[in-house]
């Protein structure tokens, strides 16, 4: 199982970034997928979640009309896209997905992305 994001880069306040999160290793279209953040000397916060199909997401309150998560199960590729960024919103954004492996399930994430939001 493998998931690598990419995307993360220096951005101006009120700009946008798209980040991909491409996997690989499972059945990606089986499985929700969670995208969420950690900045420095901070908790990791939950950015968003899709269903395996992508029929359903949910975002945190910080993150509702300025994210929106997505995937094309045929790239086995999910994406966020981050609009009105604000410095606050600097960290390294991670994928993530609880996969089924045999009888266990265990969480995968990727290496992350930096995403720096300044002036």
């Amino acid at each position: 199982v493998q998931l690598v994001e990419s995307g993360g880069g220096l951005v101006l306040p009120g700009g946008s970034l798209r980040l991909s999160c491409l996997a690989s290793g499972f059945t990606f279209s089986n499985y929700a997928l969670n995208w969420y953040r950690q900045a420095p000397g901070k908790e990791r916060e939950l950015v968003a979640i899709i269903s395996h199909g992508g029929s359903t997401t949910n975002y945190p309150d910080f993150a509702k009309g300025r994210f929106t998560v997505s995937r094309d199960n045929a790239k086995n590729t999910a994406y966020l896209q981050m609009n009105s960024l604000k410095p606050d919103d600097t960290a390294v954004y991670y994928c993530s997905a609880v996969v089924l492996q045999g009888s266990d399930w265990s969480p995968y994430r990727g290496p992350g992305t930096q995403v720096t939001v300044s002036a």
